[in-house]
This record gives C-alpha cells, sequence and structure tokens, in this order.
C-alpha cells in the first residue's frame, strides 16, 4: 500500500487543510445537489443536511472513520411515488422511518454481531436491486433530456436535448481522460459544462439569480410546520423497503474504505456505530427537509488519490457545505440549472448506477447456470422495472423497486441451496463499483 501522506487522526496545516476540505466537498458537490434537483427539493437545503449529518456521523463513529454523507440516489424514485401520493412532506416522513429502520438494525447488530445481515443481503440480491434503481428510472432521464413543457405539453426539443448531449460528452470526457481527483468529479464538470453551453444558446434565465440576497436561509421542510405528520402504510412501504439497498451500500462502503486506509471500521469502531450515524444523519435531514443520507463513494476515490485519510478535512468538507447552503446567489445559481442539463448528466449516472449492479454480480461470481441465482435475479429485474404492485386496499400498496426489494430477500432466505456468499468476500462500492484489488 502506498504511504499515507496524511493518516486518520493527523491535522493538515491551515492552509493545506482549507485546499484540501474544498477539494473534497467539491467532489461531493454535483452528485449532492443533482438528487434535490431531481425529486423538488431544495439543494440548499441538501447541502446544508449533508455537511450536518457527516459532522453527527464523525461524532458518533468516535472520530475513527473519515466518510462524507451526501444525498442517496437509491431513493429518487421513492421521494417521487411518495410525493405524487402524498406531497413532498410524505417523502420527508418516510425518509425518518428508513432512518428508524437503520437504528433498528444497528442495535441488531450491536448485540448480535453483523454476519446476519451479510447473509441476508448477498449479491444475488443487492446486484439485481441496484440495477433496478438505475433503469427504472431511465424513462426519466431520457424525458428530461429531450422534452420541454410548453403549455402544459410535453414537446420535443432538439436544442434542449443537445444542452443534454454537451452535458453528457463533458462528464464522458471527464472520465475517461482525465486522471485524479477531476476523473471523480464528472458530474459537477459535466453540469458546469453544460450550464455555460446552455447560456450560450439562451435558455436559461438569469432573473432570480440577481433577484436573490447574498445571504439566504435555505428553505426548510419542517414536520408540524410546513406539513402534517401522517403516516400510512403504503408510505411506508414506499421508502422503507429501499433501506435493504442503502445498509449494503454502507456496508460496502465500510469495506472498501477500510481496505483503503488500512483499518477494519466494520470491527472498529464498528458496522453498529457507522451504520446508526448514517440513520441519525438521514434523520436530520428529514427533519430539516432534504433527502436521505449515504456514505459516499467519491469521498473513498479522492482519499485513494490523494492519500489524504485525514477525517479533520472531512470535517472542513462538512463545514464548507453547511457555509455554501446559505450563500443565496449561488443556491439561486444552481436552481436555474436547465432540466436538459440534468438530464444529460442523469443518462451517465443511472447507467453507471444500474451497470455497477450488474458488475456486482459479475465480481461476486454469481452463477446464473444455478437456476436458484437466475430465478432470483429475473423475478427482481421484472417486478423493479415493470412495475409491479400488490394493492391490499385503495390506501395500502406496494409496488416497483420496494415490492422487488422485499421479494428479492424472500426468494434468497426461502429457495433452497442458498450459498454462504456475502459482500465481505469481495469487498467494492455497490453503487460505484470501487473494488478492492
Amino acid at each position: 500500500m502506498a504511504e499515507k501522506v496524511l493518516d486518520v487522526h493527523e491535522k493538515p496545516q491551515p492552509a493545506r487543510w482549507l485546499a484540501l476540505s474544498l477539494q473534497h466537498m467539491f467532489a461531493m458537490f454535483g452528485a449532492t445537489i443533482l438528487v434535490p434537483q431531481l425529486v423538488g427539493l431544495s439543494p440548499a437545503i441538501a447541502l446544508l443536511t449533508s455537511g450536518i449529518a457527516t459532522l453527527v456521523f464523525i461524532v458518533i463513529t468516535q472520530g475513527k472513520v473519515p466518510a462524507y454523507l451526501g444525498s442517496s440516489f437509491a431513493f429518487i424514485v421513492p421521494i417521487q411515488v411518495a410525493t405524487k401520493t402524498g406531497g413532498i412532506g410524505s417523502a420527508m416522513i418516510g425518509s425518518m422511518f428508513v432512518a428508524l429502520v437503520y437504528a433498528i438494525v444497528s442495535l441488531i447488530i450491536w448485540k448480535t454481531g453483523h454476519k446476519w445481515i451479510m447473509n441476508i443481503l448477498p449479491p444475488v440480491v443487492v446486484g439485481p436491486v441496484i440495477m433496478v434503481i438505475g433503469l427504472a428510472v431511465a424513462p426519466t432521464a431520457v424525458g428530461m433530456a429531450s422534452r420541454i413543457d410548453i403549455d402544459g405539453v410535453s414537446t420535443y426539443s432538439l436544442l434542449h436535448f443537445s444542452a443534454a448531449i454537451v452535458t453528457l460528452a463533458a462528464a464522458v470526457i471527464c472520465m475517461m481522460f482525465f486522471r485524479g481527483v477531476v476523473s471523480l468529479m464528472p458530474v459537477l464538470i459535466g453540469i458546469i459544462i453544460g450550464y455555460i453551453y446552455s447560456a450560450l444558446i439562451g435558455i436559461i434565465d438569469f432573473g432570480p439569480v440577481l433577484a436573490a440576497k447574498w445571504v439566504a436561509l435555505p428553505d426548510f421542510l419542517i414536520p408540524g410546520v410546513t406539513y402534517d405528520f401522517v403516516v400510512t402504510p403504503t408510505l411506508l412501504f414506499i421508502m422503507v423497503p429501499i433501506a435493504i439497498v442503502t445498509i449494503s451500500e454502507h456496508i460496502g462502503h465500510q469495506l472498501v474504505l477500510g481496505k483503503v486506509v488500512d483499518r477494519d471500521f466494520i470491527r472498529d469502531p464498528g458496522l453498529n456505530r457507522s451504520l446508526l450515524g448514517d440513520g441519525v444523519g438521514t434523520l436530520i435531514s428529514g427533519l430539516l427537509g432534504g433527502p436521505p443520507k449515504t456514505t459516499y463513494g467519491e469521498n473513498i476515490g479522492v482519499m485513494a488519490i490523494t492519500r489524504v485519510y485525514s477525517v479533520y478535512v472531512i470535517v472542513g468538507a462538512a463545514v464548507f457545505a453547511i457555509v455554501f447552503s446559505f450563500l443565496g446567489k449561488v443556491m439561486a445559481l444552481i436552481a436555474t440549472i436547465p432540466t436538459a442539463v440534468l438530464g444529460g448528466i442523469s443518462i451517465l449516472l443511472f447507467g453507471i448506477i444500474a451497470s455497477s449492479g450488474l458488475r456486482m454480480l459479475v465480481d461476486n461470481h454469481v452463477d446464473f447456470d444455478n437456476q436458484r441465482n437466475l430465478v432470483i435475479t429475473s423475478v427482481i429485474l421484472v417486478i423493479g422495472i415493470g412495475g409491479a404492485s400488490l394493492n391490499f386496499s385503495e390506501t395500502f400498496h406496494i409496488e416497483g423497486m420496494a415490492l422487488a426489494a422485499i421479494v428479492g430477500v424472500l426468494l434468497n432466505l426461502l429457495l433452497p441451496g442458498r450459498e454462504k456468499q456475502t459482500l465481505e468476500d469481495h469487498p467494492e462500492d455497490p453503487i460505484l463499483g470501487k473494488k478492492d484489488n
């Protein structure tokens, strides 16, 4: 392993701390603000809660895990569905219950160990569900990239589609032809290039930016104030089952991060602490109006390249994220990003997510000559992408991605011939596919 430049508890000099912290923050910036843009939440709140959640995570993990928490892509579709059925407040309530699941699982892990969670979330279940996450939103990405709303009618626009193509091309070039930290920021760089092109072709209205204040409070969503706290069975089954994926994502991140930093985070400070930190961060985010949180693979990539593992740098990135959330003009500028630009970057990002699920199956040598594996994968994919639904009543139904995740876990537990293969066997980032080689 390459020599560490800064270990977990080392403090960099102030000037270097500033530079490294900003570098980390901008590496997370694009993905963190993209999720709220796609689901109708405030990018400012997403940044604010990202910073707060990261600080809380570091406290709960006793300052031992240099991980950054950003917006989770796994919840894009559930948030959109929850919003359609009960308003944006429903999505926030669902997020809080996801946090409760994290807390319960972390308590069980604390009492019984972590092996059981590994056994019920093998690659043959997690991989296809991740593929569903990417493929289920593919039509949304293409529609955002190529269509605009004119007098309430969705219309194809070659001009807007050109902005999506430029955005997509910039992100692809960033990934393929650059190395180092730049290659880890395709979302941010793609959006910036796409935004500049959109300004040149005249599809951006800068009025809101000129009217915005330099310093402004984010738009909070507070339960009992902004919306009524109403819980329904359907709401819980829209959001909570996705924890199956995000918990496995969290485990993957901790395994890969431990390999990069040369520490065993599963045992010290323990998976129970890191999962609880993730859950508390998601709870705070939901209470303030932000999307659910997850540890970020980009963070692991930056540390692997720079060999800077200092938790103080992560704290700095979190603080800068909080500061940026109060910069009114910056947030107004983000709000003017054309839908086509978001669609262009989403084509790549959602495709990467789907491909990462496939890569998990390949890297873990899932044998599709085995009828058991073939059945589990096939059923998850068709139920998830096809949007299958179980309607128990007018107010209680389970559908799509959530149903696919539940069915996948049940099939794995009930079908004979279960193999003892877990995420620990081939540690990788379930979303980005960064594997320990």
